[in-house]
């Protein structure tokens, strides 16, 4: 399939009309709603007073939070390493790792010192998988930030695999202070506005707030059940 191609589309969705008994729209327009409060949450908020937000919110969903700077990144990202005694690694391949100081400050050298890395590579196929089920922790950078929620917003592609956010024993979201927006309305709006300019977007978008958790039973809340059982969130003041 070519990109931008969508096949039998049109018989499809008569399909679909035709058993519920109505006539197919062709013409549909998004509404024009007469109140937006969505968009009022936070909306003034500075980006200082965003981090706290987020890093009040961190405590709601037991998630460690830690602010630092580019020039002390890689000895933080080493003291959660510490904490969560780590010896395996797993990572996106992404260029903010050079841009960030950890491509050549941490990660080329975890292997001299006994801590083994895996970055994530395409023509590996499933052996990447492999790699971020056997890992102690899985990093990667968040892509757009929900101070709100706690939530940070990744963009898989084919160097970024959403693994290494879902398998690892533990996960390190470096939050760039950049990327940082008040909630979930604005991420869908800049999502949004990359479909509507025709841009190539993520194969896919994850949402992810904290470690893994279910209040499945009786509503009482177990975190680290199916993913990750522990998360910090590291949020670097870049700009």
């Amino acid at each position: 399939m070519g990109k931008g191609q969508v096949y039998n589309r049109d018989s499809f969705l008569n399909n679909v009309v035709a058993k519920l008994g109505r006539e197919r729209k062709t013409n549909v327009s998004k509404p024009v709603w007469t109140t937006t409060p969505q968009f009022d949450v936070l909306k003034d908020a500075s980006k200082d007073e965003l981090v706290d937000v987020l890093k009040k919110h961190c405590e709601v969903i037991h998630t460690q939070f830690i602010e630092t700077n580019l020039e002390e990144l890689t000895q933080t990202i080493r003291n959660v390493f510490e904490q969560y005694e780590v010896g395996s690694v797993v990572t996106w391949k992404d260029e903010r790792h050079r841009e960030f100081g950890l491509a050549e400050g941490l990660l080329t050298q975890l292997p001299n010192e006994g801590t083994s890395v895996h970055i994530w590579d395409p023509a590996l196929k499933e052996k990447n998988i492999q790699a971020a089920e056997k890992a102690d922790v899985g990093i990667t950078f968040s892509d757009i930030t929900l101070a709100e929620s706690g939530t940070v917003v990744l963009f898989s592609n084919e160097n970024k695999g959403r693994s290494v956010s879902l398998l690892p024993k533990t996960y390190i979201a470096i939050v760039p202070k950049s990327t940082l927006v008040p909630r979930m309305t604005q991420a869908t709006s800049m999502i949004s506005k990359q479909v509507q300019a025709e841009e190539k977007i993520s194969s896919c978008i994850d949402f992810i707030t904290g470690p893994s958790n279910s209040a499945d039973i009786e509503l009482n809340l177990i975190v680290g059940v199916h993913g990750p059982i522990k998360a910090t969130y590291i949020l670097v003041n870049d700009k």
